[in-house]
């Protein structure tokens, strides 16, 4: 399987491992579905699992494996995975520098990266 070219900032990488770290399923990797779509370009939601599923590709970011699935590695070459933390919203950010900025009055910013939504069912419970 061919993997994309994607950016990984130091900042996204402790994200990643922290997640999988803390999650029921520490050995294992964190699986990220990016979609095209909305103004800002992705759609994107993730999960821990102990293993990838089928047709899953796995990408090293350091010491941690995560699992994507074919659409997520379509659109995902040549982009830069970051973490942001506001006093509003934290979470992964997704920038193509590529992409055509959208002109639509809902979008808000034409320059703010996507943001994606987090899954914390397979955090421990405590």
């Amino acid at each position: 399987m061919i993997l994309p070219n994607v950016t990984v900032t130091p900042a996204a990488a402790k994200f990643i491992r922290r997640m999988v770290r803390f999650s029921d399923h520490p050995a294992g990797g964190m699986r990220l579905l990016v979609t095209p779509g909305g103004c800002s370009g992705y759609s994107a939601e993730f999960s821990v699992l102990a293993a990838p599923m089928d047709g899953d590709a796995e990408l090293m970011v350091g010491d941690v494996r995560v699992f994507l699935p074919a659409e997520s590695r379509l659109v995902l070459d040549g982009v830069t995975m970051d973490f942001s933390e506001s006093p509003t919203h934290s979470g992964l950010s997704f920038f193509n520098p590529a992409a055509a900025p959208c002109a639509c009055s809902s979008s808000g910013d034409a320059a703010k990266p996507a943001q994606a939504t987090v899954s914390l069912d397979s955090l421990k419970r405590h």
